[in-house]
């Protein structure tokens, strides 16, 4: 457990480094004390400051649901962050590369939220109860830790490494469609960089989204009508580089676009 000063220090040193586009070292080699409260109130530092300036909260992210994921960053359970209005990215105007340190693309079925969610009892049920629609997204990961050279408490402290997200045009309620067996298709200028499928997410994303709205309640958060939740990538993150074109195809579910300069 961190002292709350250093907590502050550390949050300081993540927004800096998210200003500056200039990484910092793996925060639990250098204080390899720190636990999972401590990332999380390091995240809530810097969100709560965000806010203070202007952005909102629209909804929340689950990371490494997937076992996919998991092995990729070496860690071996889920985490959450804080969506941002200002984080939103849109289909028909790129994004500049430059902004990031290390930009990724990741696909994800996005649930629209309809009515609150419980907190610590949520369930699948629930979440499809609640969820308006489910829409193709795709997220844009970044990491303020030098070359994703991450430990679980890492990328919790550091938004659960959310840097943006795109929402492509469809809305397709629930029961419309079968939240398990969503294939996904990634491309990259034209080429095939990644596939997977919606239960390859916690073996369903409604679990990777009830998952969060009990997790969250333990630090005061819930989620609420309205928000956006993206429940974690059924492929592995692909990286960016200027001038990348990514269009992600879901069965049952459209498409969504983004392009960077």
């Amino acid at each position: 457990m961190l002292r709350v000063a250093t907590r502050r220090e550390l949050a300081a040193d993540l927004a800096q480094a998210e200003r500056s586009r200039q990484s910092i070292g793996q925060l639990t080699a250098s204080h390899p004390d720190i636990d999972v409260v401590d990332a999380y109130e390091i995240q809530l530092i810097n969100i709560r400051q965000r806010v203070a300036e202007g952005a909102r909260v629209v909804g929340h992210k689950v990371g490494l649901s997937s076992p996919i994921m998991q092995q990729m960053m070496g860690v071996d359970e889920p985490d959450y962050g804080h969506l941002l209005d200002d984080m939103q990215v849109f289909e028909d105007t790129p994004v500049k590369a430059s902004s990031y340190l290390a930009p990724r693309v990741e696909v994800e079925v996005g649930f629209i939220l309809g009515a609150d969610l419980p907190g610590a009892d949520c369930s699948e049920d629930d979440v499809v109860a609640a969820t308006e629609a489910v829409v193709p997204a795709i997220e844009l990961i970044d990491t303020r830790i030098t070359d994703w050279k991450i430990a679980i408490c890492d990328t919790i402290a550091d938004n659960a490494s959310a840097a943006g997200f795109a929402l492509g045009a469809a809305r397709v309620p629930p029961a419309d469609i079968d939240l398990k067996g969503i294939d996904a298709v990634l491309t990259r200028n034209g080429e095939v960089v990644a596939e997977g499928r919606s239960d390859a997410v916690l073996g369903d994303p409604a679990t990777a989204v009830a998952w969060l709205a009990r997790i969250v309640e333990g630090f005061g958060v819930r989620l609420r009508k309205g928000d956006i939740v993206l429940p974690g990538s059924c492929t592995f993150a692909v990286d960016v580089n200027a001038g990348d074109q990514f269009v992600a195809d879901f069965t049952g579910l459209g498409s969504v676009r983004l392009s960077f300069e």
